[in-house]
Formats: structure tokens, C-alpha cells, sequence
């Protein structure tokens, strides 16, 4: 009989220690700590409580709960010395059914890590759906996490074990994430869709307009038909839109969503996890015949990242009436112009019908983001999920400095006027400008030398500005000051400079009374509550400025990277996510009678 936490919280302490053993690899130790916390909310509270117990526990006692874990592949697997669970797990990702190739491999791979880091290797090898990884998989995980330093690697293995300790007890007490896992799955699904030179290479690029573009918004539209929304269509920048009308037909709706292009080689959960989650809501609504006295409009924004076009929050701006009517001729790297793409998509491409999507915000009672946190403060904090306070502000800058292309041979030291090294030295600047305020940001993202050769002294360089603050007095001196580095900087080496704004985001704290409902939907979760700004922007930065809004974060993996491959969460932090907006959606429901 699958176990439940009734059971657990009653039973003698003995008794539940028992309940619980087989969780972390030959460390009972953990377990009964935890016990202490009793009586536990929900599987979510236990999982926490067992992850601080690792996490307050001296280093010395951390590397010997990582080293009573076998190695993957080793010795213990081949005398059949592994417990029942590591059996299971190794098995499962097809680790008994290594090729002699793979098998020679991994125990080099196991030699060389153990040399190094002093622990054996550990990866949750039933990976963040469940179901298991694939042998290719792990090993490159395990030749690239070799290049780690030693103490973040003690922590991506610490969390490793906590993911694996997640999925034992979930076996124990008999759940499944089901919800998650169809969102994970529909995420892998719509991944399939990407721009020609990155798919060949098996990467994930979706930039705006292409025809990779069009196919992951088919693919959402179908979704959200397939989901129960009663009305699903492409608007005229490209949004899919779909409506899940409430049981007041003139009653105001609630707006949620977030986008689905992506970043150059980005992941999979960026924007797309606030598109699903919230679909996932509407999925069991429609399937219990239940009407909110509330519409839900879920919006899948065409364009956040602003890749192609100088038009970032393009979608999401479209919907506060600010669409720059010039954007339409701007001229892609290939020279098609935005209205012609607008064209080859089917979509108007006029002034007029872009200025028709504006919302009336009187008719929405605000709006909600659900994204992956893009960060690494939930995943060391051991948590699931994180309410946001604010979203930072922020600038962007497209830049070039122009000097003199000269011999890079006969041209002294003293005489050159180098583009290049004149934006590498503005790049010191940044780091040390940003880091002096202890909680900005600067990048420069994209240094390019046009036309560059290697035995010629850079006549030109352009270059990005990305600078943000936790509010806008805050950035606005960052970039009076990034800027006047900039000017000194040129005069003082004779050479010249443009700026153009591309982007200005104002900072956006949340609604309080929406952030309370987010807060209230989690704690009923059993999740403990943890709030945190966001250094990202989000497409809610646009919507703020005309409706209340608040925004979820939900987990992300491999330390919580993002905007990189390796972007990922799990199917168990994805469930959570969907029956924290339902529960959100609730307490809307329970407001309104």
C-alpha cells in the first residue's frame, strides 16, 4: 500500500524513520533529522525539510552522504552490490546495457572525476521527467560537469541527490506529476520547431516570423483548441490568443501568458512554461465543465527577445498600444523588412490593424506570469517555487565606436585609433560600474569588429548595452555613467561613437494584493513561501504599466542556467506550478461570487 502522510506524520518516530529509509543512499541520518519537523503539509514540506537538513549539515558530513553513492556504471553495479533503488535507476536509464565502448568510457570518466573531486559522480540519471536518460546523455553530462570547480560541483551533486531522494519518495507515497509531465511534454513537442542552421545542429532557436515561428504558433494554437479554449486565433503581430470564456458574459477577464520565441541556441522553458502552465489550468477546467465567473485569456506573445527586429516586448506591447510604426521597415540581417515578414506570415502588416489589438484594461482584472526562474537562487535554496516582488528595470543600447583601419603590422602603438579595444575597455567599465551598486547588472552582449582580418587594426566595432536596477533612478545613473565612460573614452583615444535606444523598460514591482494571491496559492500547496525580485525582464514589465499584475517563478535545473541548452526544470516543479495558478484561479473565483 502506497504510503501517505497521515501515516507518516502519526507514526512512532521509530516506525517513520523506518517509512522514509532508502531515500538518500545509506544515510538514515537525514530522514530522521527531519522527522523532528513533523507533522508535515504536503510532500513538498518534506522534501525541503530534508534538503536543509543536508544543506546545514557540516561539509565533511556532505561529502560522505555523496560518497555512500555508488558510481554510475561501476563496481557495485557489476557484483550486483547496488540497493534496490540505485538498481532500479541504473537500470532504468539504460546503464546495465552500456556498450563495451560506453562502459570502458564511463569508468574513465569515473577515474578521473573521483581523482579530482574526491566523491563519486552523482546525476539523477531518471532525469526531469521521470522516465530516465539516455546513456549519450549522461555521459555528457559527465564530461562536461568534469570541468566544474570543486565546490559548485559538491553543490550540483547535493542536488542531485535531493532529485533523486524527490523521485523515491514520490514512489513511496505512490504520486505521479501528471500534470507536469504533460507539460513537459508538450514543451519537448513544441522544441521540434527550429530556425535552419541551429535544428540541423540539434539546438533550439525560434526567431520571429520564420517559418520555425509560425510552426511552434500552429503547434500552440492546436494545443490550446485541444485544451478546450473556446476561442484560439493568431493575431495580427503574430500572438496566439486563446479565450476560455467565464460563466458572466460581460464580466472581466483574467490575462495571462508569455512568449515562444526564443534566444539564439536558447531552452526549451523560457517564455513557453507561462504559455503551458496556464493552458494546463484551462485543461481540467474544461474537462470538469467548470466556468469561472471570470474569462481567461491566455496570450502566447509572438516576440519578447527582439532578435530579429529591434522590437523587443514587441507581442506583449501590441496589447498596450505601443507598437513604434517605424519597426515596420526595419530591415532584418538578410534585408527583409518587418511588414515584408509580416506578408510572408499571412499577417496584415499595417499600422491599423496592429493598433486594433490594444486592450481595454477596464475590461481585465490584471495579469499573471508563470516563467522559470532563469537563476540559480531557488535551486541552492532548495525550493520549487518563488514568488516575485519586482522585475528589475532596464536599457538596452545597439552601439559603434568608429576609428581608423590601419596595418596592423606598421601602424606604432601610439598612432592607432582602435574601434575594438576602445569597447573592451568601455567592457571593464561596465563589470566594475555594475558590480560597484552591489545589485545592477551590465552586459555587452554582442561585440562585433565588421569586416575584421587579423593583421588589421579594427576600424569599427558595434556592440550591445544591456544595464538594469532594481529601480529606475538606480539604472538611469548606471547608464549616465556607463555613457559619459564612453564619450571619455572615445575623446581621449580620438576616435567616435553612436548610441540608439533599442529598449526602456521602467521596473515593476508587483501588485500586492495580486502578489498575497500568489503567496496564498503556494502556501496552500504545503510549499514554503519565498519571495524574490527578478533580474529578467518579462513581458509582465509591459502590461504593468496599464494593469495590476504579480508574477510566479518556478525552479530550473542544472543550477538554474538559462538563454543555454542546458535550460530545464521538472516535471514535479511544473505540477506544483499548475496547481498553484489553479489555486490562484480559486481564490479569483471565490472573490467574485
Amino acid at each position: 500500500m502506497p504510503l501517505t502522510l497521515e501515516q507518516l506524520n502519526t507514526a512512532p518516530p521509530g516506525e517513520a524513520a523506518r517509512l522514509l529509509d532508502g531515500l538518500y543512499e545509506n544515510s538514515p541520518w537525514i530522514a530522521q533529522a527531519a522527522l523532528a519537523q513533523r507533522p508535515f503539509r504536503s510532500l513538498a514540506h518534506l522534501k525541503h525539510a530534508m534538503a536543509r537538513i543536508v544543506e546545514d549539515s557540516a561539509v565533511d558530513n556532505q561529502v560522505q552522504l555523496l560518497r555512500a553513492h555508488p558510481e554510475l556504471a561501476g563496481k557495485a553495479m557489476v557484483s550486483n552490490a547496488l540497493t534496490a533503488e540505485s538498481t532500479h535507476e541504473q537500470g532504468k536509464a539504460g546503464l546495465t546495457d552500456c556498450t563495451p565502448q560506453e562502459f570502458e568510457k564511463i569508468q574513465r570518466l569515473n577515474a578521473d572525476y573521483n581523482a579530482k573531486f574526491g566523491f563519486p559522480f552523482i546525476l539523477a540519471v531518471r532525469g526531469p521527467r521521470g522516465t530516465g536518460l539516455s546513456r549519450a546523455e549522461i555521459i555528457d553530462t559527465f564530461e562536461r560537469r568534469l570541468g566544474n570547480p570543486l565546490d559548485f560541483e559538491r553543490g550540483e551533486c547535493l542536488r542531485n541527490v535531493h532529485r533523486i531522494a524527490e523521485m523515491r519518495l514520490n514512489d513511496k507515497f505512490a504520486v505521479a506529476p501528471s500534470e507536469g509531465e504533460q507539460v513537459w511534454d508538450q514543451l519537448e513537442k513544441l522544441a521540434e520547431f527550429s530556425d535552419p542552421g541551429f535544428k540541423e545542429k540539434g539546438q533550439l532557436t525560434v526567431t520571429y516570423l520564420t517559418d520555425a515561428h509560425r510552426g511552434a504558433a500552429a503547434r500552440i494554437r492546436q494545443d490550446m483548441k485541444d485544451a478546450g479554449f473556446d476561442e484560439v486565433a493568431i493575431d495580427a503581430v503574430g500572438n496566439v490568443v486563446g479565450l476560455y470564456r467565464g460563466s458572466d458574459a460581460a464580466g472581466k477577464a483574467l490575462l495571462t501568458g508569455s512568449h515562444y520565441d526564443t534566444v539564439r541556441n536558447g531552452g526549451k522553458y523560457d517564455g513557453r512554461l507561462g504559455i503551458y502552465v496556464p493552458m494546463a489550468a484551462v485543461r481540467s477546467l474544461s474537462r470538469a465543465g467548470k466556468r469561472l465567473p471570470f474569462a481567461l485569456e491566455v496570450v502566447a506573445f509572438s516576440e519578447e527577445e527582439g532578435q530579429r527586429y529591434k522590437a523587443t516586448f514587441l507581442g506583449s506591447g501590441a496589447l498596450i498600444g505601443q507598437f513604434n510604426a517605424a519597426w515596420l521597415d526595419q530591415k532584418d540581417a538578410d534585408g527583409i523588412t518587418m511588414r515584408e515578414a509580416m506578408h510572408h506570415a499571412g499577417l496584415p502588416g499595417t499600422v491599423e490593424a496592429i493598433a486594433a489589438l490594444r486592450r481595454d484594461p477596464s475590461r481585465y482584472l490584471g495579469f499573471v506570469e508563470v516563467h522559470i526562474e532563469q537563476g540559480p537562487v531557488l535551486t541552492e535554496s532548495h525550493l520549487p517555487l518563488g514568488i516575485v516582488t519586482s522585475i528589475n528595470g532596464g536599457v538596452r543600447y545597439a552601439c559603434e565606436v568608429m576609428g581608423m583601419a590601419s596595418h596592423a603590422g606598421t601602424t606604432p602603438m601610439d598612432r592607432r585609433r582602435d574601434a575594438a579595444v576602445a569597447v573592451a575597455e568601455l567592457a571593464l567599465h561596465v563589470e566594475q560600474r555594475a558590480a560597484k551598486d552591489g545589485d545592477s547588472v551590465g552586459t555587452i552582449g554582442i561585440l562585433n569588429v565588421p569586416g575584421g582580418s587579423t593583421n588589421v587594426i579594427p576600424g569599427r566595432c558595434q556592440f550591445t548595452l544591456d544595464l538594469r536596477a532594481p529601480n529606475d533612478p538606480q539604472r538611469d545613473r548606471m547608464v549616465d555613467d556607463v555613457l559619459a565612460k564612453l564619450k571619455e573614452i572615445c575623446d581621449r583615444r580620438g576616435l567616435r561613437f553612436t548610441t540608439e535606444l533599442t529598449m526602456k523598460a521602467a521596473a515593476a514591482p508587483s501588485h500586492p494584493q495580486w502578489q498575497a494571491r500568489w503567496e496564498r496559492a503556494v502556501e496552500s500547496l504545503g510549499v514554503p513561501l519565498y519571495r524574490m525580485p527578478s533580474g529578467a525582464g518579462h513581458d509582465a514589465m509591459k502590461l504593468h504599466e496599464v494593469m495590476p499584475q504579480a508574477m510566479l517563478f518556478v525552479r530550473g535545473q542544472n543550477s538554474g542556467i538559462s538563454h543555454n541548452p542546458l535550460e530545464s526544470t521538472a516535471a514535479d516543479d511544473i505540477d506544483l506550478a499548475v496547481r498553484a495558478f489553479r489555486a490562484l484561479l480559486d481564490q479569483l473565483a471565490a472573490e467574485r461570487h
